[in-house]
């Protein structure tokens, strides 16, 4: 795994109740992958209303109406039409393809992207790999949104990540658990995640929304950095192709756990040509968030330059408290803690900025976050993480983050070829400052992971939308370490052309 933490951070366009404990690994069960999917057939059989259809005196104008819902198996796959009935849609995407990596590491049935796309601290051989979710997560979702007075609705989100391959939910941390005491040259594909088996490992939230006052959430959500990675990415955090998209750092305020918090309020609304939202996560470890407690404020807005384009910007600050990165036990641990795993905890805080300009065919996109890692405010001891695994407070470093700084920067392009061909190209750079002690104090070499060191990513992609609900795609990413971010590294690039196939509904 690189020194540049990684994550699945990706939901482009857009009941687990029983455990088991078992050698230290809480296993969960529930709702399946399979169940979901027999859901949104028999849904598909069957008339239905049209998603977020609201009970109101006159119906809206044919132009703003939602298309009808599917009535047969021939036409859920050959249209538009979405799985709804009576304002509750069913809808899921399936992203499958195959890759060859320079340096790469073997397919893993657990971990969200299934690869590690972008340069890793474990990868070792040219292969050709099976690649699933290369330009978005695979996923199943239930929402719904139902006006319950005069311009007031109920909503709800919920919506588990899994891969299509091995049809598991999406499960960074076990991905590690299974790499315990593996070297690195041995290891299969891993690293940490937000996703860690829950059955709402994407979001779970309800709330209410008015146009005019906004829209209130309760429940497990994206980060606001992470809504906007999505939004500000050329790449639209794909796996595949994104280095902010696959590596969680700059969504997760630091670590990549944090992209999604399990207990949060967030409010969003907007004022005009502007936008603000805040987010506030509450409830600790035991509420299955990755940190103490966290807040997020934005500030945003779209601007026309009638036949010049339109511009839009936003800027994310965020404060986490006692953030967890989880890693793989070495041999020596694995020795003596069989089944738990490592962890690095430190207080996190950003400030992200956001822009984009469109003109016509043409988008153009750039971005940057300043990271600043602190000592943790409460330093923490064995305890339970987001996968359900256990975290003894041997394997536990409150400190090794403290007074490291990172700035991460993006900037990018998405040319519509055609309206349903678009040409996709980015640039990502990561620079950390040197924050070890001692005598490598200011060192700017491999000696160790927390000397100074810069991470690079270029990447071209090509998506078709060859029909209503399918898209092709294909395209590279080429990346590389320097000095500390290198640290520990068999190989210190990577290239990784990458084809697949998405169906979404």
């Amino acid at each position: 795994m690189s020194k540049f933490d990684r994550e699945d951070g990706r939901e482009r366009r857009s009941a687990d109740d029983g455990i088991i404990a078992k050698g230290g690994e809480i296993k969960k069960f529930g709702v399946s992958v399979a169940m979901v999917l027999g859901l949104a057939g028999a849904a598909c059989a069957s008339a239905a209303l049209a998603d977020d259809i609201m009970v109101t005196k006159a119906p809206p104008p044919a132009a703003q109406r939602a298309p009808a819902a599917c009535t047969g198996v021939v036409e859920f796959f050959t249209t538009s039409c979405p799985l709804s009935w009576y304002g509750i849609t069913v809808y899921g995407t399936v992203d499958a393809g195959m890759s060859w990596q320079s340096h790469g590491t073997p397919f893993n049935r657990s971990y969200g992207p299934g690869t590690e796309p972008l340069v890793s601290s474990n990868g070792n051989r040219a292969l050709w790999n099976i690649a699933p979710n290369g330009l978005s997560q695979s996923n199943i979702g239930i929402k719904g949104k139902e006006e319950f007075a005069p311009g007031w609705s109920f909503i709800f989100d919920l919506q588990a990540g899994f891969d299509p391959y091995s049809l598991q939910l999406a499960n960074g941390p076990k991905s590690q658990l299974e790499n315990n005491g593996v070297a690195a040259a041995n290891q299969s594909s891993n690293g940490d995640s937000s996703r860690a088996g829950q059955f709402y490992n994407s979001v779970g939230y309800a709330g209410i929304s008015s146009p005019t006052y906004g829209t209130l959430t309760v429940g497990r959500q994206n980060s606001l950095t992470l809504d906007g990675v999505i939004a500000y990415d050329p790449q639209a955090a794909s796996y595949a192709f994104s280095l902010i998209g696959y590596s969680g750092v700059t969504a997760g305020v630091g670590d990549t756990e944090d992209a999604r918090f399990s207990t949060a309020v967030k409010y969003r609304v907007d004022i005009g040509q502007f936008r603000v939202a805040a987010l506030y996560q509450f409830g600790g470890y035991r509420l299955n968030n990755a940190s103490t407690d966290a807040y997020q404020v934005q500030v945003g807005g779209d601007f026309s330059a009638g036949a010049y384009g339109k511009v839009s910007f936003d800027a994310i600050y965020s404060s986490v408290h006692d953030a967890v990165l989880s890693l793989p036990l070495t041999p020596a641990q694995n020795a003596l803690f069989p089944h738990t795993l490592a962890a690095r905890i430190s207080d996190d805080s950003s400030v992200m900025l956001l822009g984009k300009y469109t003109y016509g065919p043409v988008q153009l996109y750039a971005g940057y976050e300043y990271i600043s890692f602190e000592a943790p405010s409460h330093p923490q001891t064995t305890f339970i993480d987001i996968g359900g695994y256990t975290v003894v407070s041997a394997d536990i470093s409150n400190n090794f983050f403290d007074g490291r700084k990172l700035q991460v920067f993006w900037t990018g392009a998405k040319y519509a070829v055609t309206s349903d061909i678009d040409l996709i190209g980015a640039y990502y750079h990561v620079d950390q400052n040197s924050f070890a002690t001692g005598v490598i104090a200011g060192c700017r070499s491999t000696v160790s992971s927390q000397c100074a060191g810069t991470e690079d990513a270029l990447s071209l992609a090509v998506d078709w939308r060859f029909a209503k609900k399918f898209d092709a795609y294909a395209g590279f990413m080429y990346s590389k370490v320097n000095n500390g971010l290198a640290s520990g590294f068999l190989f210190n690039n990577t290239i990784n052309p990458t084809a697949g196939l998405r169906f979404r509904f």
